[in-house]
């Protein structure tokens, strides 16, 4: 029917109707007609309003609210409606609420022997280049997945001397940014003479 709309006033109806039939889709333009004549149901009536209510509680709640959430608002207002139509109609209207899913874990703590101790003691001042550096392993949401980086900064300067980023969290991912710190000081002409480190919590 809306291929009809668009065209009639270029073709006419009857020759649009004509047309589709000879291609297989029959319509007569008295079914064209009785369609756009109908009332629309008690259903599409209902739930159009039903959409408006559901967009007003997603926008007074800073679309945070997904169907659940939205659904049960809606009964506290004293609106009835199944949650499977909330769900529904929201997709149809684009809605969506806010997830709330964690991101992967990436520091597990260390068990028995294998556990390394803190060698600063928790102490991340130095007094000169290259005496203590410091790493950590951080992540971030792209539109392809997850990403973590990894840096190394020196605590004199707060200068980043190393970093690497990967999709996939494993040990390169530490390694890369060390021996990219380790690079540059040495192409700078520095010595690791005393060099201490400990992983940022």
């Amino acid at each position: 029917m809306k291929f009809i709309d668009h065209y009639k006033h270029e073709f006419g109806i009857e020759p649009i109707c004509r047309t589709l039939t000879d291609a297989g889709t029959r319509i007569a333009p008295s079914t064209y007609y009785a369609f756009n004549s109908r009332q629309p149901s008690k259903r599409a009536v209902r739930e159009a309003r039903l959409a408006v209510e559901i967009r007003r509680v997603h926008a007074e709640n800073f679309g945070a609210y997904g169907a659940r959430r939205v659904h049960a608002q809606l009964h506290r207002e004293g609106i009835p409606v199944a949650r499977c139509t909330v769900e529904r109609l929201m997709r149809a209207e684009g809605l969506r609420g806010v997830t709330r899913a964690k991101g992967p874990r990436t520091t597990i703590p260390g068990r028995g022997p294998e556990s390394h101790p803190d060698l600063v003691q928790r102490n991340f001042s130095a007094t000169a280049p290259d005496q203590l550096w410091v790493a950590d392993i951080t992540y971030c949401r792209t539109f392809s997945g997850w990403v973590y980086a990894a840096i190394v900064v020196d605590m004199f300067s707060r200068r980043v001397v190393g970093w690497q980023v990967l999709k996939s969290l494993r040990t390169d991912l530490a390694l890369d940014a060390l021996e990219m710190g380790i690079w540059t000081r040495r192409y700078a002409g520095r010595e690791f003479i005393g060099l201490g480190g400990v992983k940022a919590s």
